[in-house]
C-alpha cells in the first residue's frame, strides 16, 4: 500500500526565504556565510513511499522539517535519523533515500561535512537500487544530486559540482518539477560564475529569468523573481536585483500573503543597503552623500514596513535587527532606544535557533561600533549578556558555527575594553569550534583577532605570527571570500583589506628594525592584497597568479610599492640585483589622500591652476621620488614600475614634478597591480597587425568622437591591420575578429569608462556597452591554432569614474582579465587631435627594433610635451600602460 508525502518548505535555503538567518545583515567585520547554493530539496514535495498504516514516519519528517525551519539543525537531525531507521525498517527505500538527503542538509548546516558526505552517499546509493520506473524516483533523485552538489560546491569542487548540478536538473525534468528545475539553474549559474565562466552564467540567469517571467502560477512565479534579485544582489548586479525584487513584492502583495511581503520587504531592504555601501565605500562627493542617505532611508523604510507587517517570530525578528543597525549606523539613537525593547520581547518569545543567536551577535557588533555610551543597552555588561546568552544558546543547538562567532564577538568585546586575557581565552576558543568544523571563513577573524591582541600588548613576534596565518588563511579563501553574502562584500574594506594592511604595518614598525625577511614577506602581503582586491572587484577568483622575479623581467627595472598607512607611506623599492629597501615618509593618511584627490582634479582639468598643479605634482614628487632618488640615479634604471597601493592608482605617475621636470622626462613608466599577475615575455614584432575599432557618431547617449576616424587611419599607416568603425563595430564583429585572425594589437578608440564597480567598467560598441567580464570572454574566446596572443590592447577614449575613488581599480581589472599582455589606456578622456598624435607617434616608435612598450610610450608623450599646443599635462598625462612594459 503506497502512501503520498507531502512537504512545504522554501525553494532557496539561505536566500531570501522566511527561515534563511542570511536575511539578517551579517555581523561585522566578519564574514558569516557564503553565497549559498539554491536548495530545492526541502520545499513542495509529492513522493511516493510504502507506509505501514501505523507508521509515524510522516510525522517525523514533518517535525523535522518544521525544526529546520527554526534552524535548530542538531534537533531535526535526531528527528530525521529516527525517521530513516523507521523508513529502512518498512523497507521504504525511496523515502529513506529522501530522510539521508534532508539528513546531509543539515549536516553540513552544521559543518559537519563528514557526516553529510556519508548520508548523501548513502542516498545516492540507496536510489541505484530503486527502478526508474518507480513513481516520485527522478524528483529524489534530483533532490540528492542538488544536495551533492551543494556539498561539493563547499568543498571547493566546482568542477565536479557544476557536473552534478547538470545531471539535479535533467532528474527534475524528468519529473515535471518547474520549481525543482528553476532551483537547479540558479546553482549551476552560480556554479558557472565560480569557474569564472561569467557569460555562460549571465546567459543562464537571463533565460531563467524569461522563464519566471511567463510563469502562470504566481506563487512559483514569487519564489522565482525573489530567489533571482538574492542572487543578482550576491552577483553584485543590485539595480537589476532591485528591479525583480519590487516585482516580487507586488506579487507578494497580489497573493496576500503577509509572510511573503515580509520576506520581499527585508530583500528589498538588504538591496538598498547593498546600493549604499556601494556608494559610500568610493565616494568623494556631497552628491553621493545625499544618494547614501536616500538609500538607506529607504532601507529603514522597507525594513518598518516589514516589521509592521511580520507577526512574532524569525522574520519580525530579522527586520528589526536589521532596522536596529542601520539606526545605529546613522546615529537615530531615539529610534533606536525606542525599537530596543521590542527586539527584547521577541528575544524572549523566540525559541532557540541559529536565527535568534545571529540577531544576538548581530546585535552586538551594531552596539560595539556605536561609540554612544549613553545607550544603556550598549554598556559592556549589558553586551556581555546579550553575547553570553548567544554562546549558550549556541552549544544547546550544538551549532558550533554559531558558537564561534558568540565566543569571537565576546572576544572582540573584551579586546574593545582592555581585557586582553579574558579576550585572548574567549577568542583562541572560538578559533578552536571554527577548526572543528574547518571553517576558515571565519577562522581568519579570530586569527587577526588575536593578532590584534597580541599587538595592543606589544607582542611583535606573536602578533606578526597570528597576522600571517591569518592573511595565509584569506590566501586559501580566495574562491570562497568572493562568494560571500553581498552585505559582507562590502565590508571588503573592514573585514579584509585591514588584515593585510595592519600585517604590512606590523612587518614594518618605525620602532623595529627591518630585516630583508620582514621586507621580502611585506612585499608578498602587499602582492596579495593587490590579488584580493581585485578578486572584489570581479566577485570571483579568476586571475592565475605566478611569482615573477624582476631581475628576470628587465635588469633596468626598479619596482615600486608605495603603502598607505594611517600615519606614514612606506614605499618598498626593488633595484636590479640589490636587497630590497624600505623609505618611510611621517605623513597622515587623510593627508596623502587629500592631496591625491586634489592633484586628480588639477590634471583631469585643462584650464586648472598651473601653479596650484606644480605645487601638488611637486609635493606628491616629494613624498614618493624624493627620498629615493639617489639609490634610482645610482642604479641606472631606465624604467620604473609602479604597484600603487588604493587611491594612488588614480593619479599619472608621469606628471610627478621635481621642481625642474617631470619624472616622464627621466623614467619610462609603467604600472602593474603586481609581479604575481605579470605575463612576462616581451612584444613580438616581427608580425605587427593591429585590429582597430571604435565609434566616430554619437551613440546610446555618448557624444560623438569625429577625431575617431583620423585616428584609426594614421594607425593603419603605421600598423597593417582591419578596421572596425561605427555600424561594423559591434561586439560579434569584434568576437568574430579576434577568434579567426592573429591581431598582437586590438585598438579601440571609444568611450569607456573604468569604475570600482565591475558592471560600471566597459566600452561602448554600436550595439552597447561592454563591461569588462563580457570583454574578457570576448577577447579570449580565440582560436588556440593562432600564432600569437594579443599582445596590447589599447583604449584610447577611456575616463575614470567620476567621484569614484578607487575608479582605477577598474582599469587594473582591464589589464589583467581582458587577455592582453599589457594595456595602454587613459584616465580621463582629452581632445581627439592630440590622441591621434600621440597614439600615431607611439605606433611609429613601437615599430622600432628595441624599443619597450614603455620607452614607446614615454617618447609619444615626450612629443606632445614639446609642442606648444599639448604641453599642459592634461593632453599627454592621462595615457598610462599597465601590465608588461617590455
Amino acid at each position: 500500500m503506497f502512501k503520498l508525502l507531502k512537504f512545504s518548505l522554501a525553494l532557496c535555503l539561505g536566500l531570501a526565504i522566511s527561515f534563511a538567518w542570511e536575511n539578517l545583515i551579517p555581523p561585522s567585520p566578519a564574514i558569516a556565510n557564503f553565497t549559498p547554493l539554491c536548495n530545492s530539496s526541502l520545499r513542495s514535495l509529492r513522493l511516493c513511499g510504502s507506509i505501514s498504516s501505523n507508521s509515524n514516519s510522516p510525522q517525523l519528517l514533518q517535525q523535522g522539517k518544521n525544526l529546520y525551519e527554526a534552524e535548530q539543525f542538531a534537533e531535526a537531525i535526531k528527528v530525521w535519523r529516527q525517521a530513516e531507521r523507521n523508513f529502512a525498517a518498512e523497507k521504504d527505500t525511496l523515502n529513506q533515500s529522501l530522510t539521508l538527503s534532508f539528513l546531509s542538509l543539515a549536516y553540513q548546516k552544521l559543518g559537519d561535512r563528514q557526516s553529510a558526505q556519508s548520508t548523501i552517499d548513502q542516498s545516492l546509493k540507496l536510489l541505484q537500487t530503486i527502478p526508474d520506473s518507480t513513481q516520485g524516483k527522478y524528483q529524489i533523485l534530483a533532490i540528492a544530486l542538488n544536495t551533492q552538489g551543494r556539498l561539493q560546491q563547499s568543498l571547493g569542487q566546482t568542477e565536479v559540482a557544476f557536473s552534478t548540478l547538470q545531471r539535479a536538473t535533467e532528474a527534475y525534468e524528468k519529473a515535471g518539477d518547474e520549481e525543482g528545475r528553476i532551483g537547479s539553474l540558479i546553482n549551476q549559474a552560480q556554479t558557472l560564475k565560480s569557474l569564472g565562466f561569467y557569460r555562460r552564467a549571465s546567459q543562464i540567469l537571463t533565460e531563467l529569468e524569461q522563464n519566471i517571467q511567463q510563469q502562470s502560477n504566481p506563487q512559483l512565479k514569487f519564489k522565482g523573481l525573489l530567489n533571482l534579485s538574492a542572487i543578482l544582489r550576491s552577483n553584485g548586479e543590485l539595480e537589476k536585483a532591485q528591479t525583480l525584487g519590487k516585482q516580487s513584492l507586488e506579487i507578494a502583495e497580489k497573493l496576500s500573503s503577509p509572510t511573503s511581503q515580509v520576506t520581499s520587504l527585508i530583500n528589498l531592504g538588504n538591496t538598498e543597503l547593498a546600493l549604499a555601501k556601494r556608494t559610500e565605500s568610493v565616494a568623494t562627493d556631497t552628491t553621493a552623500s545625499q544618494e547614501i542617505q536616500q538609500r538607506k532611508a529607504a532601507a529603514l523604510a522597507y525594513y518598518q514596513k516589514a516589521v509592521d507587517l511580520g507577526s512574532s517570530g524569525n522574520l519580525k525578528l530579522q527586520a528589526q535587527v536589521n532596522q536596529m543597525r542601520l539606526l545605529i549606523e546613522t546615529q537615530q539613537w531615539k529610534e533606536a532606544e525606542n525599537l530596543w525593547p521590542e527586539i527584547q520581547t521577541e528575544l524572549t518569545q523566540t525559541p532557540p535557533s541559529r536565527i535568534k543567536v545571529f540577531a544576538r551577535i548581530n546585535l552586538a557588533n551594531s552596539l560595539l561600533k556605536s561609540g554612544n555610551s549613553n545607550l544603556e543597552f550598549a554598556q559592556p555588561q549589558s553586551l556581555a549578556k546579550l553575547l553570553a546568552n548567544a554562546v549558550q544558546e549556541a552549544k544547546s543547538l550544538a551549532d558550533k558555527r554559531a558558537e564561534s562567532y558568540s565566543l569571537g564577538t565576546l572576544g572582540e568585546l573584551y579586546e574593545k575594553t582592555g581585557q586582553f586575557q579574558d579576550a585572548e581565552q574567549l577568542t583562541q576558543q572560538a578559533l578552536q569550534q571554527a577548526n572543528l568544523i574547518s571553517a576558515a571563513d571565519i577562522g581568519y577573524l579570530w586569527e587577526w583577532q588575536l593578532g590584534r591582541l597580541y599587538k595592543s600588548q606589544k607582542n611583535w613576534e606573536n602578533a606578526i605570527a597570528f597576522y600571517t596565518a591569518a592573511v595565509n588563511t584569506l590566501k586559501s579563501l580566495r574562491t570562497d571570500l568572493v562568494s560571500i553574502n553581498l552585505e559582507v562584500q562590502f565590508s571588503f574594506r573592514d573585514s579584509v583589506e585591514p588584515v593585510y594592511r595592519q600585517l604590512v604595518d606590523l612587518l614594518l614598525l618605525p620602532q623595529a628594525e627591518v630585516t630583508q625577511p620582514k621586507l621580502i614577506q611585506a612585499r608578498q602581503v602587499i602582492e596579495s592584497l593587490q590579488l584580493a582586491e581585485l578578486d572584489n572587484f570581479f566577485r570571483e577568483a579568476c586571475l592565475d597568479a605566478k611569482p615573477e622575479q624582476i631581475e628576470k623581467l628587465d635588469v633596468k627595472a626598479a619596482v615600486i610599492y608605495p603603502v598607505i598607512l594611517p600615519d606614514r607611506l612606506e614605499i618598498i623599492v626593488s633595484l636590479p640585483q640589490q636587497p630590497l629597501k624600505d623609505y618611510k615618509i611621517a605623513i597622515s593618511q587623510n593627508q596623502v589622500e587629500s592631496t591625491i584627490y586634489q592633484l586628480e582634479q588639477a590634471l583631469a582639468i585643462r584650464h586648472s591652476n598651473q601653479e596650484e598643479r606644480l605645487q601638488l605634482s611637486q609635493k606628491m614628487y616629494d613624498w614618493l621620488i624624493r627620498p629615493l632618488q639617489a639609490d634610482l640615479q645610482a642604479s641606472g634604471v631606465q624604467t620604473l614600475v609602479f604597484i600603487s597601493d588604493g587611491s594612488l592608482r588614480n593619479i599619472p605617475m608621469a606628471a610627478l614634478h621635481n621642481g625642474e621636470k617631470y619624472l616622464l622626462e627621466e623614467y619610462n613608466i609603467a604600472l602593474t597591480p603586481g609581479l604575481q599577475l605579470l605575463r612576462s615575455q616581451p612584444l613580438n614584432r616581427e608580425r605587427l597587425r593591429a585590429l582597430t575599432g571604435g565609434l566616430s557618431e554619437e551613440r546610446e547617449g555618448f557624444s560623438a568622437l569625429p577625431g575617431v576616424k583620423l585616428e584609426l587611419q594614421q594607425i593603419n599607416a603605421e600598423v597593417p591591420g582591419i578596421t572596425l568603425l561605427n555600424q561594423d563595430f559591434t561586439s560579434t564583429s569584434l568576437e568574430q575578429q579576434v577568434a579567426t585572425l592573429p591581431f598582437p594589437v586590438v585598438h579601440l578608440a571609444t568611450h569607456g569608462q573604468f569604475s570600482s564597480n565591475f558592471q560600471q567598467t566597459f566600452i561602448l560598441a554600436w550595439d552597447g556597452p561592454i563591461n569588462v567580464k563580457q570583454l574578457d570572454d570576448l577577447l579570449r574566446n580565440r582560436n588556440p591554432n593562432l600564432p600569437s596572443e594579443i599582445e596590447l590592447l589599447v583604449l584610447s577614449a577611456c575616463e575614470t569614474a567620476t567621484g569614484d575613488s578607487r575608479a582605477a581599480l577598474g582599469l587594473a581589472g582591464v589589464a589583467v582579465r581582458a587577455g592582453a599582455r599589457s594595456t595602454l589606456a587613459t584616465l580621463w578622456k582629452v581632445s581627439d587631435d592630440s590622441t591621434a598624435a600621440l597614439m600615431t607617434e607611439f605606433y611609429r616608435e613601437l615599430a622600432i627594433p628595441g624599443i619597450t612598450k614603455a620607452e614607446a610610450l614615454r617618447r609619444a608623450q615626450i612629443t606632445l610635451l614639446n609642442n606648444r599646443l599639448y604641453r599642459n599635462p592634461y593632453f599627454w598625462a592621462p595615457y598610462v600602460l599597465v601590465g608588461n612594459w617590455l
